[in-house]
């Protein structure tokens, strides 16, 4: 006999029931007939699956391994089964929005727009600092979509096989703390911050690379660059002891600054990613369209960048621009 998932299902049911007798009335079965149809399983199997005592029901080494499989099985077969029925029969093929994000002022308003537009189905995130991994995992079928960041002429994560799109196009500004010097000019020239303290969160894109590019056509090399994450950077500028660079977009708080870099050498790009041949991809217009509204919402709370943004056009939402 071959093991089929109505196999997977009687030994889940009996486990969640704890006692075979609990489970054949919610299977609807005689107990005799579940205790014979168990006994075919475990032949098939190669070994029983369950230990029975007073206490009930209790799954063997065998059983808690058959167990694990059918509960990853199961509810793979019953979203494609979800899934095919939607594309086939409605045409409406998206039953979930499953994003994954690195840092940036976006996905959590594309979530509250995503959720409004379609409240019957679900929104789930995923976060890391890596882009390479958001990229992989959208390739596995795991994600839907990757929304990640990048150096502004940087390619987007290669050799997945994936569509890209410009969200937006952030300047990267200085953030210091509000007792530093250069605190309260309009701007501040990368040469200024020769002798400054560096931090950064990580990442595995180029910033750490294209940030030293522009401090060495500045005529500098950059002190020690401090990696900790971003709680760890904010915590740093608001000692005094260093700097961090940041997108414009970035939230301010008490305690620190934002002050642009003259002549904007660092720009950073908000991208969408999916894969061509998914079921995201007949909706990721939508998305796309949504993830862009998302960003000017943070705009229109951030009114210093807002004015910075209406007098550099070339700066914002951008999402008919291609990414690779």
């Amino acid at each position: 006999m071959d093991i089929e998932l109505r196999h997977l299902r009687v030994i889940c049911t009996i486990d969640e029931s704890g006692s075979v007798t609990k489970a054949a009335a919610a299977l609807g079965l005689a107990q005799p007939a579940l205790t014979a149809q168990l006994q075919r399983i475990e032949r098939a199997i190669g070994g029983p699956l369950f230990v029975r005592d007073r206490r009930g029901t209790r799954p063997t080494a065998l059983g808690e391994l058959v167990l694990a499989r059918a509960r990853v099985l199961l509810p793979a077969v019953k979203g494609l089964q979800d899934d095919a029925a939607q594309l086939a029969g409605t045409g409406e093929i998206m039953r979930r929005y499953r994003i994954g994000a690195t840092n940036g002022p976006i996905v959590g308003g594309l979530v509250h727009r995503l959720s409004a537009a379609h409240p019957d189905k679900q929104v789930s995130t995923h976060a890391t600092w890596s882009a390479d991994e958001l990229a992989a995992l959208v390739l596995a079928g795991k994600l839907d979509y990757a929304l990640i960041g990048a150096c502004a002429d940087a390619t987007p994560p290669a050799g997945h096989g994936l569509t890209w799109r410009a969200v937006c196009l952030d300047a990267v500004w200085v953030l210091m703390s509000d007792r530093h010097p250069l605190a309260a000019r309009a701007e501040v020239s990368l040469a200024e911050l020769a002798d400054e303290r560096w931090a950064n969160a990580p990442g595995d894109g180029c910033f750490t690379d294209c940030f030293a590019a522009a401090c060495a056509r500045a005529g500098f090399t950059p002190r020690h660059i401090y990696e900790m994450d971003v709680g760890g950077c904010i915590d740093l500028v608001a000692s005094g002891a260093g700097v961090v660079l940041c997108q414009g977009a970035f939230r301010g708080m008490p305690g620190v600054a934002m002050v642009p870099i003259a002549g904007t050498p660092l720009r950073w790009r908000h991208l969408l990613g999916w894969h061509p041949d998914s079921v995201a991809a007949a909706v990721a217009g939508e998305v796309l369209t949504l993830a862009g509204a998302a960003y000017q919402d943070v705009i229109d709370r951030r009114p210093v960048y807002a004015r910075w943004l209406a007098a550099n056009p070339a700066f914002g939402v951008q999402s008919t621009v291609a990414a690779g």
